[in-house]
């Protein structure tokens, strides 16, 4: 029999199942407002025990891609609310990602008189989708000061105390894929010589910042944090293993310290074993394993050790009852690649359910 369908309990933290639905952007949120297209979709998909949302911005800045949504005004705020009621009407549980882009991002994509940002001036190689121009380079990031790093620490308690006014059961933090929370643990992108930048402890100051002061606000059994050590995505420069497994072992002690509830690990095959065995081995909580799982790689991932829980993205995307197929061996919907990030229901809402 399946573990992934079984309740899962660890501490106070409780859900129907072992599965997650991975954060995956949609670009659906016109005007960068959640809306009743958005609200269906996650319904769909709430046989899930959580759900994280798409990536969700803490400020103008962070509005990187086309038509993602933000969590910063009182107008996105209660738009979220009709997404959290769907999701609560299925007895299902729904974190809100934050994700500041960063240096990921182009000026055509962010309201008017804003300008990208990064936590230095090292420009991001490759291009950025816009409704405007199509594909466009990066632009050179304004490098932010030492004070607007503050700032954005406090954008995002903000984002977070928002998301608890919406109805979120909590919030995860998007330390992963290259965005701004991992632009300054990357020691290649993160060139400052203040207290945000130099050492492993100073790379990792503003994440812990920022995890602990809204563990403080909203509580810490409603935080968790995604992280993909080894990440070379959106122009992050691979850095030393042994490096890497320092930072992410010191993340997890620092974390479970504060006492959040979950770590996310968006795995890759350059993960040396001894990096998973550092976080496992700090971590307390409870750990989510994420990318590239098949319902029956994921199984095995759930007895292997490390995980506690199997994050699923595409798999959900395209099989909104996917639970119900985990446990009928029923097969997946094929994806439609193509309307991935195009507006409208279109490869959004319209994928078959048994």
């Amino acid at each position: 029999m399946s573990t992934i369908p079984t309740e899962y309990q660890k501490g106070n933290f409780r859900l129907k199942n072992h599965a997650v639905m991975a954060p995956m952007t949609r670009s659906r949120a016109i005007g960068n407002i959640p809306n009743d297209l958005m609200a269906t979709y996650y319904a769909q998909r709430a046989g899930a025990g959580l759900i994280v949302t798409e990536g969700t911005s803490p400020a103008p800045e962070g509005l990187g891609y086309a038509r993602i949504p933000g969590i910063f005004s009182e107008e996105q705020t209660e738009a979220w609310k009709k997404v959290t009621s769907a999701v609560h009407e299925k007895n299902s549980k729904i974190f809100l990602q934050i994700m500041h882009t960063g240096r990921i991002g182009h000026g055509n994509n962010l309201p008017e008189g804003v300008s990208v940002v990064g936590v230095s001036d090292v420009k991001a190689a490759g291009q950025m989708w816009t409704d405007q121009g199509g594909m466009l380079e990066h632009p050179q990031p304004v490098a932010l000061s030492e004070s607007e790093v503050e700032e954005v620490i406090d954008q995002y308690v903000n984002a977070a105390e928002n998301a608890i006014k919406a109805g979120f059961d909590g919030v995860e933090l998007h330390g992963a894929n290259g965005y701004l929370l991992e632009q300054f643990l990357n020691p290649h992108v993160n060139t400052r010589t203040d207290k945000f930048g130099g050492s492993i402890e100073k790379r990792a100051k503003a994440v812990l910042d920022i995890a602990e002061k809204i563990a403080a606000s909203i509580g810490k059994e409603k935080v968790g944090i995604r992280f993909s050590p080894n990440n070379t995505y959106n122009d992050m420069t691979a850095y030393p293993d042994e490096e890497v497994r320092e930072t992410y072992g010191y993340l997890a002690q620092k974390l479970n310290e504060i006492g959040i509830t979950y770590l996310h690990i968006a795995q890759n095959p350059d993960i040396k074993k001894e990096t998973f065995d550092a976080i496992r081995s700090n971590f307390d909580g409870t750990i989510i394993l994420c990318n590239g799982l098949t319902p029956a790689s994921a199984e095995e991932a759930l007895h292997a050790g490390f995980a506690d829980l199997v994050a699923f993205g595409t798999s959900f995307l395209g099989s909104p009852d996917l639970i119900k197929r985990i446990e009928t061996g029923a097969e997946l919907n094929a994806l439609d690649f193509d309307t991935f990030y195009t507006p409208g229901p279109i490869g959004y809402i319209d994928y078959p359910i048994l």
